[in-house]
């Protein structure tokens, strides 16, 4: 507790810091914004504190308010309006008793009190509030006397009533200037290669100019040579197994059924048999892998799987997204359309570029209309076929063949049997 001195006075003053005052009369230097009060000392002072004293930061927030004869003013220490300058010095008050020299320093905010206006000035006429509804009359009481969250919920109803009504009006209007300037039969079309454009977007790269089918989508672009290599291990099994095993498979339903199909065909050659082996085994992957929504594993494919495969399955075939401050990888509907792309042309090489679509459908649990709309994308043509024995609705299956010269694309079927509007 250091003294003060002045030379030739009496007693010593000393002082003493008391760190915070009591939490309902706060320390406070105010300034007004809008220029010097003749009258200060007129002036009355009122604090309020927020009510939630455990939380670390709302503990310490205060509104001062103050009225003239004139005027109201209030000053906050948080937000948008508080000061600056409260975080980055320290003040303090310090109250002298003169007669004892004992001067009380105490921590110290500036509030900057603004001017309250307030746009009804003309008290409210009870007639009008009697013609209010019920649901008028509680939004009052809450603008009066609820709370933060009532009023916060109130705005936000408020806001979304009036933007709900200006996006209809403005979607209407919108709407109304396009048909009449472009006309329905121009739009359907639009709508058509938009879903035929996002469609596109995720497809292999496709080579127009190619001279034979399987240079139309390579098969490098589905699996390089280093991750073709890479299937040799895991597809082993595949390529070595006898008639017992593939029997085995089937009534253990281990593999899709597409997989399971080609499996009773696998080449005696041994060369041909390994390479049909490998590509089974990746799009039979490849379907198992589509089957998720969320990957949360690094090796979502199990630890059989090759590092190499997994890593391309994560970087090509998921989107990445955030959820509760973490990054997760999503198999999103984009990428379930780009996986099914990839699975067909996989299966074009495998059944020298013809394939069951309905098998491929039923596998990765899609509608026709989608896969139909994926297929005709990748320039196939889609004609009717009869199912393998033991397939369910063997009549009434899609048969998808590569070859050239490519058809030209079409607007997908479902854009093509809209009713037309008058």
């Amino acid at each position: 507790m250091p003294a003060m001195a002045a030379p030739g006075a009496g007693p010593a003053a000393t002082w003493c810091y008391r760190g915070d005052p009591a939490p309902d009369r706060p320390a406070a230097l105010v300034r007004f914004a809008h220029g010097r009060l003749r009258r200060p000392e007129a002036l009355r002072f009122t604090a309020y504190r927020n009510r939630d004293t455990a939380h670390p930061r709302k503990r310490h927030r205060r509104i001062l308010v103050s009225e003239s004869e004139r005027l109201s003013y209030v000053g906050h220490n948080f937000g948008s309006e508080g000061m600056r300058c409260n975080s980055l010095c320290r003040y303090f008050v310090g109250v002298l008793d003169k007669d004892s020299g004992q001067m009380e320093v105490y921590n110290a905010e500036i509030f900057n009190m603004q001017p309250l206006l307030s746009d009804n000035l003309i008290p409210d006429d009870t007639k009008d509030y009697q013609k209010k509804s019920y649901r008028e009359k509680v939004d009052l009481c809450i603008e009066a006397f609820g709370t933060s969250k009532q009023k916060r919920a109130l705005s936000a109803r408020r806001m979304n009533a009036v933007g709900g009504d200006m996006v209809s009006t403005a979607v209407t209007k919108a709407a109304a200037n396009i048909i009449g300037a472009k006309g329905v039969t121009a739009l359907v079309q639009d709508v058509a290669q938009d879903e035929e454009q996002t469609i596109s977007a995720f497809l292999p790269p496709c080579h127009e100019d190619a001279d034979r089918p399987e240079h139309v989508y390579r098969f490098e672009d589905i699996l390089s040579p280093a991750e073709y290599e890479a299937l040799r291990v895991p597809a082993a099994p595949l390529a070595s197994a006898s008639a017992e095993d593939i029997a085995r498979k089937v009534e253990e339903r281990s593999h899709c059924s597409f997989v399971l199909e080609e499996l009773k065909f696998l080449p005696t050659d041994e060369r041909s048999r390994d390479h049909k082996a490998r590509c089974l085994w990746f799009l039979d992957t490849l379907i198992k892998f589509s089957k998720q929504k969320v990957i949360k594993k690094k090796h979502p494919m199990g630890p059989e799987c090759p590092h190499i495969i997994s890593k391309k399955l994560m970087k090509n075939f998921t989107s990445l997204t955030y959820n509760n401050g973490s990054v997760q990888n999503l198999i999103s509907a984009s990428m379930k359309a780009k996986i099914t792309a990839y699975v067909i042309i996989l299966a074009l090489h495998i059944n020298n570029f013809q394939t069951d679509l309905t098998v491929l459908q039923n596998d990765m649990k899609l509608q026709e209309s989608r896969i139909l709309d994926i297929a005709r994308a990748l320039r196939l043509k889609v004609s009717k076929t009869r199912g393998a024995p033991g397939l369910e609705n063997d009549q009434n299956h899609k048969l998808g063949t590569l070859s050239l010269p490519l058809p030209v694309q079409k607007a997908p079927a479902g854009q093509r049997k809209r009713k037309k509007m008058n």
